[in-house]
């Protein structure tokens, strides 16, 4: 059995995401993140990069490679939708890690299968931000391997990016926000976000911090 042919397992790692700005800094900053583009069917090129790699002591300076990703595809929309999605450039609360992927770096039992990336705006008065609006991108090979699921052309992690509005003000605090959205669980997507955890990476102050569940700590 081939490296390419071994099948990749869910990551269940030490230290949750610190490993996630690991691989930001190891890999995927080296070259621009590939978002949305489909690569290869013949997924040539893809590794095993199955087992954690070590964690750095502490969280690293430099933005990390999936808002990086999300920041390209975002771009990407606003400029093709000036008029729409293109109203929020500039309006960015937050960006955070959610579903599975946040809850492994709560719990650090949960494991990650791709990595779930929601984008979260101060709300235009004339209208929300597109809800229907979904990216898709490639994390790259890293030491999270892939999800043999997804499609071969993946090298790595498969990326899914979302975005909502939130009805406060620019400067509002972005904690205080995403707790109060999710606690009111308004929406089908309000509770489904609920029911793991939510951790930002973006701002970089607030750097994982996890805002769902409110009281919870990391693990580790």
């Amino acid at each position: 059995m081939t490296a390419r042919d071994r099948p990749a397992r869910f990551q269940n790692l030490a230290t949750g995401l610190d490993l996630v700005f690991y691989a930001a800094r190891s890999c995927s900053l080296r070259r621009p993140p590939r978002t949305g583009r489909r690569l290869s069917a013949s997924g040539r090129g893809r590794r095993q990069g199955d087992r954690a790699a070590p964690a750095p002591a502490t969280w690293p300076a430099t933005p990390p490679a999936l808002c990086l990703i999300a920041a390209e595809a975002e771009r990407g929309l606003f400029e093709r939708n000036p008029g729409g999605a293109g109203r929020y450039a500039g309006r960015l609360l937050c960006r955070a890690l959610c579903q599975g992927a946040a809850l492994h770096y709560v719990d650090g039992m949960t494991g990650i299968k791709d990595f779930d990336i929601w984008s979260f705006y101060s709300q235009h008065d004339d209208g929300p931000f597109r809800y229907r609006w979904r990216g898709t991108a490639d994390f790259g090979p890293s030491k999270f391997g892939w999800y043999p699921q997804d499609l071969p052309a993946f090298l790595g992690r498969r990326v899914d990016l979302r975005g909502r509005s939130l009805p406060v003000g620019p400067s509002a605090d972005p904690v205080a926000a995403l707790r109060e959205y999710l606690s009111s669980a308004h929406s089908s997507t309000a509770k489904a976000l609920a029911d793991k955890a939510v951790v930002l990476i973006d701002p970089t102050d607030h750097l994982g911090q996890i805002v769902w569940p409110p009281h919870a700590t990391n693990t580790r």
